[in-house]
């Protein structure tokens, strides 16, 4: 096994702690579910966890050292993502209603999905932040620092994404009940306006 044991489940109950509570990632792919169905909140999901390993391969290379010296890149990267989610939300706010259907995820929609979420996830720098000062706590100096990286980064994602399907699970399901356009309208609101928070507490990120 590339890490001991011990630290491992130390590590899993940790990551299992932090994640169970909802941040800007839960609430974005809570509003994309809303939205469109729980197939795009999926393709959300994996665009999410695309982000983390980037984000983890990043703390562990350095640029996680940039971040925290420079207040103008933290602050350059905490806007962008802010940024992008608030227009993300408005944009939903203002979409046309349609009653849900099985084929609403298109090819096209999902992907769209994916690379949204992978963009403000990767554009979050307290995302690298975090990893680079949680994950240096669970590894065993005396032994490979990649193997141990990889095995810390693959709990990390197995662990989110049983909670985010939860998520998913409900909010596609109360979705599914709602088929008038007139709702529809609301679910749309309801979604930009979990995207639009998700970008406002984006905002409200500090360095330390």
């Amino acid at each position: 096994m590339p890490i001991s044991l011990d630290l491992w489940l130390a590590f899993a109950a940790a990551a299992a702690v932090l994640i169970a509570i909802p941040g800007p990632t839960t609430l974005m792919i809570l509003g994309h579910t809303a939205a469109s169905g729980w197939r795009v909140g999926l393709a959300s999901l994996a665009g999410v966890i695309l982000g983390d390993i980037c984000a983890i391969a990043l703390s562990v290379l350095g640029f996680s050292a940039l971040l925290a010296a420079s207040a103008e890149a933290f602050l350059v990267m905490k806007w962008l993502g802010a940024g992008y989610l608030v227009w993300l939300g408005i944009k939903l706010w203002r979409a046309p209603a349609s009653a849900p259907t099985p084929v609403a995820a298109t090819r096209s929609g999902m992907g769209k999905a994916i690379g949204q979420t992978f963009i403000v996830t990767l554009l979050n720098p307290k995302g690298i932040l975090f990893f680079a000062a949680f994950l240096p706590q669970f590894i065993d100096p005396a032994r490979p620092l990649w193997p141990q990286v990889i095995a810390l980064t693959l709990t990390f994602n197995v662990i989110a994404t049983g909670t985010q399907i939860g998520y998913i699970a409900v909010m596609g399901g109360a979705r599914r009940r709602i088929a008038s356009p007139h709702a529809m309208t609301w679910v749309n609101r309801a979604g930009g306006s979990m995207l639009i928070g998700a970008g406002l507490l984006t905002a409200t990120l500090k360095r330390s």
